[in-house]
């Protein structure tokens, strides 16, 4: 596995800094004064990613689609949801389609987006207590454990789309549920994650689900828990994420992932992420298969 593109630029002399005692306060903002570690690695696919490293700084407020899993290695990480509470564990989960903020504190961590319509997804998901879930110390030591086998002796440990499935697995609870979407949507995520473009409009979707626009846009969401038109829009993203890998500027990531321009690319993201792509182009880019199912 070669990296797509080293993005090292000069290391930020503060990053491993101690943070305050509280974590700072928390909302909306198009500004944020969240710093990457360098030596941050990127594991990319069409759909989510692996990071793992140490951020420093509080990420504002924001949501995606994906489950966002975040385990230290050293340290503490912190999450706070709509309840406006600060929460610190070593391992925490927090559910798809949830605003919330983060904070890094510079824990050595390592930060995992999960479809929640794979078959792992369904199943961690099934395992959440809550919007912002703190995992049991028992399992977040079992992912612990192999990612610093992984950070310490990557010949002898296991290969990077296993290892992330073992996390992930890890952390979920009881039997692997029998959720199925209902296969006209199955259908249409298909359609859109095999395409070369996503410009898949609502009529077509619902025209390939033999359904009117509205009766299909009533269903997505149903199915999905946020509108078409979005689910769209995260898809578009998450390929930005690895095209950012590839082509190494948000002007180019744009153009590979349909986004208008670098300017539109930019608001996405922090409006799903709370942070400018700026930000995540820092450190080691890789590209990998994805390590899991897909929707069924």
């Amino acid at each position: 596995m070669k990296p797509l593109m080293s993005l090292n630029k000069p290391a930020r002399p503060d990053i491993e800094s101690a943070m305050p005692a509280a974590s700072s306060s928390c909302g909306k903002s198009t500004r944020t004064d969240v710093q990457v570690s360098d030596t941050v690695c990127w594991y990319v696919w069409d759909g989510g990613f692996m990071a793992m490293g140490r951020a420093q700084g509080v990420v504002p407020r924001h949501a995606h689609h994906a489950i966002q899993i975040v385990v230290a290695l050293e340290g503490e990480i912190a999450v706070q949801d709509e309840d406006e509470v600060w929460r610190s564990a070593r391992g925490i989960v927090v559910g798809p389609d949830r605003e919330h903020c983060f904070d890094g504190k510079g824990a050595l961590a390592a930060m995992f987006l999960i479809d929640p319509e794979s078959t792992e997804g369904v199943w961690l998901r099934a395992s959440l207590q809550r919007d912002v879930t703190i995992m049991p110390e028992g399992r977040v030591a079992a992912c612990v454990a192999e990612l610093a086998r992984f950070r310490d002796h990557p010949l002898e440990s296991l290969e990077i789309g296993a290892l992330i499935r073992h996390c992930v697995q890890a952390l979920s609870a009881g039997a692997l549920p029998a959720r199925r979407l209902d296969p006209r949507v199955t259908k249409v995520l298909q359609q859109i994650q095999r395409s070369d473009d996503l410009r898949l409009s609502l009529a077509a979707a619902a025209k390939s689900a033999f359904l009117s626009p509205s009766r299909f846009q009533h269903l997505f969401k149903q199915q999905m828990g946020l509108p078409f038109r979005r689910y769209v829009l995260w898809r578009k993203l998450a390929r930005a994420m690895v095209a950012m890998g590839r082509e190494g500027t948000a002007t180019a990531a744009a153009h590979a992932a349909d986004f208008a321009d670098a300017a539109h690319l930019t608001r996405t993201f922090i409006e799903m992420f709370g942070i400018p792509p700026t930000v995540m182009l820092r450190g080691v880019f890789f590209e990998i298969p994805s390590p899991f199912a897909g929707p069924s």
